[in-house]
């Protein structure tokens, strides 16, 4: 099975004390967001997970103790945006960033980190050209670290539009002529552009419109075959990514962006912070008595049989 931890939040860069807590005591539990009394407890030993999935702006609070997960096979995604800090507000510089996921990508291999460059907007200030320019640099000083970025552009989730007032929708004319720049940009730089949940239309530049995890890249990733069962794709239309048993919580994310669609507002998120104990095998808060825990079942999805690239 796949663990994902960054769906819901950005581990790595806030929790990483307690997620090698987890490690070490060999389970997790996960409170269920729309039912909050169901708690599953899955397993975190090597023989049920075949990979563990990050996602996050900021993986330098586990650089220093990767060893401490290198039994499982790992998959990263890790979040580059040209944006300044009236729009993410915590994440670091993104010079520190771009140096952690060149060491990152050394400590576990070039082909277990995808660089994430999304979502997309524009305004005066983050025009066209502002972003060609950005994505340029970037491309540059991560040529070698991975082979491939997936962008998207921003999606107006009632909470997006609540919290960054003023945002609009990408129109399509700039996303073609996003996707046609982006693409032969990235080339340059031995770097493949791919789309998550973007239609079709990038696709005559090149792009990749398959999805950002599905399981050609996870199997990339691991260097084995997958036999994934075929509810665990995603529902939505275009996509073949493979869904992984998130262990994140809403509305716990300390990075602050404005356009991020996991958090509600920010006094519920320092509420929600402030109930974090890294003890607990929750990531927030304690069992109560009302709760039901189920176990998880968990099965192996890779087959043994190595891959060929």
């Amino acid at each position: 099975m796949i663990i994902n931890t960054g769906m819901r939040t950005d581990i790595p860069a806030c929790y990483s004390d307690w997620f090698f807590r987890r490690i070490w005591e060999k389970y997790v539990l996960v409170r269920n967001p729309y039912y909050p009394q169901q708690v599953t407890r899955y397993r975190l030993t090597p023989d049920v997970v075949d990979c563990l999935a990050f996602c996050t702006k900021n993986p330098e609070p586990m650089l220093g103790r990767l060893d401490e997960i290198s039994v499982f096979p790992q998959f990263w995604f890790v979040t580059i945006t040209p944006y300044g800090k009236e729009i993410e507000p915590q994440v670091p510089d993104k010079r520190k960033v771009l140096e952690s996921f060149r060491v990152l990508s050394e400590k576990v291999g070039k082909r277990a980190v995808s660089w994430r460059y999304d979502p997309i907007f524009l305004s005066d200030r983050y025009s066209l050209s502002f972003h060609m320019e950005a994505f340029e640099t970037m491309c540059a000083y991560l040529s070698g670290y991975t082979d491939q970025c997936v962008i998207s552009f921003i999606d107006l989730y009632a909470k997006t539009k609540r919290n960054f007032p003023g945002v609009r929708p990408v129109r399509k004319e700039e996303r073609l002529c996003i996707g046609k720049e982006f693409a032969q940009i990235a080339g340059k730089y031995q770097i493949r552009v791919r789309s998550c949940c973007e239609g079709t239309e990038l696709a005559p530049y090149g792009i990749d419109i398959s999805g950002c995890m599905t399981k050609e890249i996870l199997e990339h990733a691991v260097g084995m075959e997958m036999q994934i069962p075929g509810g665990k794709k995603t529902p939505r239309e275009g996509c073949s990514c493979v869904l992984g048993s998130d262990i994140g919580e809403y509305n716990t994310c300390g990075n602050g962006c404005i356009y991020c669609y996991a958090n509600e507002n920010k006094d519920l998120v320092q509420k929600k912070m402030r109930e974090h104990d890294p003890t607990s095998p929750l990531l927030t808060g304690h069992l109560r008595p009302e709760d039901e825990v189920r176990i998880a079942k968990q099965e192996k999805y890779c087959t043994g049989q190595m891959t060929l690239f």
